[in-house]
């Protein structure tokens, strides 16, 4: 089976300034893929690079074999990306249900009863604003709202970042049930140990390169690897 998405010798920044430099990489179908490394070394622009959301100086990037490249974000998620930002970027004068409604394509996504079903606090909180949820309850509806455009791949940009131990829990819980579906995942994420528990393969990313490729299982067997790219040691 052929990769689902391929980033091939990829230059992107923003504007003139150059974040990642002749990045190469593939994700198969299904595959459950971390993105780690040190604050500001491109793993958000890599996510954005995908997504359409960076200016590509050289190189490609491919979804089911097609050149993408040129396309905008939209089309993008038309064709099957889902990008959750780390901003979150969720209507906040808008209520849970008309966010929600928002994130709905023209791919045959999902209904509202599927987010609620995959997110009960969402029903309760269905009519109140953006702007009156918990910082984890915005990070919900974020990933609701992006999984109602029914994406085959999912760009996850540090979706536990600041929430409490329960809520990422909940969260970590959620991306295992679409792994299990089938759906390919690919998460960026500071808490490196659970970013390794969940993946079946991680690189490690620094000043715009990838430094280390391989098993999430290999990192997590010689933390030695994490601690010499990222500078962190995995928790008990």
């Amino acid at each position: 089976m052929g990769e689902i998405l391929t980033l091939e010798q990829v230059t992107a920044g923003y504007g003139e300034t150059h974040v990642l430099e002749e990045m190469s990489l593939s994700v198969a179908p299904g595959e459950r893929l971390a993105v780690i490394g040190r604050n500001g070394v491109g793993k958000t622009t890599t996510l954005a690079t995908m997504m359409g959301l960076t200016r590509l100086h050289a190189g490609a990037v491919r979804l089911h074999g097609e050149d993408i490249s040129r396309l905008p974000p939209h089309k993008r998620q038309a064709r099957g990306l889902g990008l959750v930002p780390q901003t979150r970027d969720i209507f906040r004068s808008l209520s849970v249900e008309e966010n929600l409604l928002a994130g709905q394509s023209g791919r045959g996504g999902w209904g509202l009863e599927q987010a609620y079903a995959l997110f009960p606090r969402l029903r309760e909180r269905r009519r109140n604003g953006g702007g009156q949820l918990s910082g984890g309850e915005q990070q919900m509806l974020a990933i609701a709202r992006t999984l109602m455009g029914k994406p085959e791949v999912i760009l996850l940009d540090e979706p536990l970042e600041g929430l409490a131990p329960v809520i990422c829990e909940t969260l970590m819980d959620v991306f295992e049930r679409l792994a299990a579906e089938g759906r390919t995942i690919v998460l960026v994420e500071q808490h490196a140990d659970l970013a390794l528990r969940f993946a079946d393969r991680v690189v490690i990313l620094d000043t715009g390169r990838i430094v280390h490729e391989g098993p999430a299982v290999g990192v997590l067997a010689d933390p030695a690897i994490l601690d010499r790219h990222v500078g962190v040691g995995l928790a008990g």
